[in-house]
């Protein structure tokens, strides 16, 4: 079909972006450099934690899940991107392409919804809710962490396998053509699409966006309790309650600028009918990356372990010691831990 898509003038810069393919492939790889080298960090130091400790708690499990599945959006992403770079003649089956599609959104979808769960139980641990009945629901869902994070994936496949019927793998971009690319161009294929960033990007958002607003609450309410009892003497300290509080809510503000660009590129995917899905990736790809620091960041072992590290590579070369990250001594603490 030689249908040609109607391009607007605010998807001028989805366009020239699009057509750069190789240009976002190359990008995409830095990406994945880093975050494959984070996200390794984090499941290998929870192994050895937990070799240690012999047990996890809820909040690892759900990281290590949640480090798990950036790894594997990030590898089978960047393997379709690479092949759709190599493979330019489509030799491939298209359903083995269509496949690695429907992997990718749906780690995609347990990546958006792990990163909920997380912040939710971060919210259940700073903020003492009155509600009874809403307490006993936190407590059975907190108890049954292992159980969420297994059921969290096979949710998200099973909301993206019927993306292989109600979309197709032809495309009508013009030159700018993908194999095997799963493209919405039927009434039930666009509701599907509206459906999947619903569940995949929006409910998550709404989550965290819930568990931002109670956190940022109960931390106004804790420092003016603690000015009062201390007369404004000298400035209230959380302590190590204060990283996690940063933590979350740097992984929301971070989740809600990616959630922006994600629905941008996927209207004009949907509406204007532009192949911009290596942007998909490319943002998806930046978004873990930086997850994948703000949750080493809020678990202080980590944080240290990887400072510490740093700075003895960067021994090895006295040319680069200005790069060293000084290293603080652990102070003795006080107000109100959370474990991280």
């Amino acid at each position: 079909s030689d249908r040609k898509p109607h391009l607007s003038q605010g998807s001028c810069t989805v366009v020239m972006l699009s057509l750069s393919k190789k240009a976002v492939w190359v990008m995409t790889s830095l990406q994945a450099v880093l975050t494959v080298f984070f996200n390794s960090y984090i499941f290998l130091m929870s192994l050895l934690n937990h070799r240690q400790q012999k047990k996890w708690s809820p909040s690892e499990t759900i990281i290590v899940a949640l480090s798990l599945a950036d790894m594997v959006h990030q590898i089978i992403c960047y393997f379709w991107m690479t092949m759709d770079q190599v493979d330019v003649n489509c030799r491939l089956a298209q359903m083995a392409y269509a496949v690695m599609l429907v992997l990718v959104f749906s780690s995609k979808f347990t990546i958006m919804w792990d990163t909920g769960f997380l912040t939710f139980y971060y919210s259940t641990k700073l903020v003492n809710a009155p509600n009874r009945c809403y307490t006993h629901v936190q407590g059975a869902i907190l108890k049954h962490v292992t159980l969420a994070v297994i059921l969290i994936p096979l949710c998200g496949l099973g909301t993206c396998v019927p993306m292989l019927v109600v979309f197709h793998s032809q495309n009508y971009t013009g030159k700018n053509r993908d194999c095997g690319v799963l493209f919405p161009d039927t009434a039930s294929g666009r509701g599907y699409e509206v459906l999947y960033l619903l569940l995949s990007d929006v409910l998550p958002g709404l989550l965290m966006m819930k568990c931002c607003i109670s956190i940022s609450v109960h931390l106004a309410v804790h420092l003016r309790n603690m000015k009062a009892s201390t007369n404004g003497a000298h400035a209230p300290k959380l302590g190590s309650q204060m990283r996690v509080i940063q933590m979350a809510l740097c992984l929301v503000a971070i989740f809600i600028i990616f959630l922006v660009v994600d629905l941008y590129v996927n209207y004009e995917i949907v509406v204007n009918h532009e192949n911009a899905i290596v942007l998909t990736f490319f943002f998806t790809s930046v978004y873990t990356t930086v997850a994948a620091t703000v949750l080493i960041y809020g678990k202080k072992t980590l944080w240290k372990a990887l400072i510490r590290e740093v700075n003895v590579f960067l021994d090895g070369y006295p040319c680069l010691s200005r790069l060293k990250v000084p290293e603080q001594k652990t102070k003795p603490s006080s107000p109100a831990k959370v474990k991280t």
